[in-house]
């Protein structure tokens, strides 16, 4: 459990125990009404543990638990409403925000007086319980947090493509230098052992098996030479895939005799890029391990979608075991350094009901 989430529990246990404290230490509370009063003081705080996943609802039901504590007689201020502005607005949705608190402020005042107070005390019960100085505080705090997470994000982005630049301009300056200083000296050998042997054959001359195997070997090394920089110039222009990409890499699989299908859970998000080629190159490597070594197999793959976390899984019901997955020490070995780069976990065994199954979850959000 992450340090995010334990601290959202003990955010909403503090608020439900505070508004409950603050109704006990009151006095003049009508006894029938008194459990509904205290059910929806621990609603509004509880509902706090929702406010990342959904804000606006929660928003609204600490809203109406306020106006119902409020009109069951309950003089406790509205704690949990602020945290659930600050929620919202830090999740971007400002004029929901303020909608929803300026109908708070107008219904206030008409709830304290359904508990039988005088007008002119309803008023200022109201007011005491939604200061409206807290109330745009709140909304601030979130805003602002907002904006910083956004130019964090910004940076990040900017620091992904600084070093994929820096690394695309590497990769032509090392395929000029091949190109420059070693493209000449193999076409040399190679034309010059070919020569040799044609003259050597033209004269009736045997021919060394030293000299053919430098020809064969100058062959090699130029069609070897050549096909490395253009792996080098093609990486540098090419684009980064990612999660938008993985369908058509299971067709892909499917086009090479692998049964595979692809299921995403939750509404997709916008992810950071690192981890969105990482979610790729986990999918890309599981199938390609399904392929080589799980025998005649399918394979699934899930990508789901949740509030702090992408999580990718990928099972087959093949052969494969983890010393199969993992020659030479790559293959999961590699994975995992991709995934604990970025903060998360990787989970790859042997299924109980046979194959193989390979589990990420890839953190997306910064815990608060």
């Amino acid at each position: 459990m992450g340090s995010g989430r334990i601290g959202g529990y003990l955010i909403a246990a503090a608020v439900a125990v505070t508004l409950l404290a603050s109704a006990f230490s009151r006095h003049h509370i009508d006894a029938a009404l008194a459990p509904l009063g205290y059910a929806l003081l621990t609603v509004s705080g509880l509902a706090l543990l929702a406010r990342r996943r959904y804000p606006v609802a929660i928003l609204v039901v600490t809203g109406l638990c306020v106006l119902g504590y409020q009109a069951a007689g309950f003089d406790v201020p509205a704690v949990a409403f602020l945290f659930a502005v600050y929620a919202a607005v830090r999740a971007g949705h400002r004029w929901v925000t303020v909608a929803v608190s300026v109908v708070l402020v107008a219904a206030l005042p008409a709830a304290v007086l359904a508990s039988g107070q005088p007008v002119g005390a309803a008023f200022a019960q109201a007011r005491g319980a939604l200061e409206l100085a807290w109330l745009v505080a709140a909304g601030a705090a979130g805003e602002a947090l907002r904006q910083a997470e956004r130019r964090a994000d910004e940076a990040e982005r900017t620091r992904e493509e600084t070093a994929r630049r820096r690394a695309d301009e590497e990769r032509l300056h090392i395929a000029r230098e091949l190109h420059d200083s070693l493209t000449h000296q193999v076409s040399v050998i190679k034309v010059q052992s070919e020569a040799a042997v044609h003259v050597a054959r033209k004269r009736g001359e045997p021919v060394p098996e030293a000299l053919l195997a430098i020809r064969e070997a100058g062959r090699e090394a130029a069609q070897e030479l050549r096909a490395t920089l253009e792996v080098l110039r093609d990486d540098a222009a090419a684009p980064r895939p990612g999660i938008a990409d993985v369908p058509e890499l299971l067709e892909r699989a499917r086009a090479g005799g692998l049964p595979a299908t692809l299921t995403i859970d939750g509404a997709p998000a916008d992810l950071p890029a690192a981890v969105d080629r990482t979610v790729y190159r986990i999918v890309q490597e599981s199938l390609t391990n399904v392929t080589r070594h799980a025998g005649t197999a399918a394979a699934t793959v899930r990508i789901g979608y949740r509030p702090s976390v992408v999580v990718v899984q990928i099972e087959d019901n093949g052969t494969a075991t983890t010393d199969s997955v993992l020659p030479h020490g790559v293959g999961l070995r590699g994975m995992r350094e991709r995934v604990a780069a970025l903060g998360g976990r990787l989970q790859a065994a042997p299924r109980p009901e046979g194959g193989f199954r390979v589990h990420a979850e890839l953190p997306v959000e910064r815990a608060s």
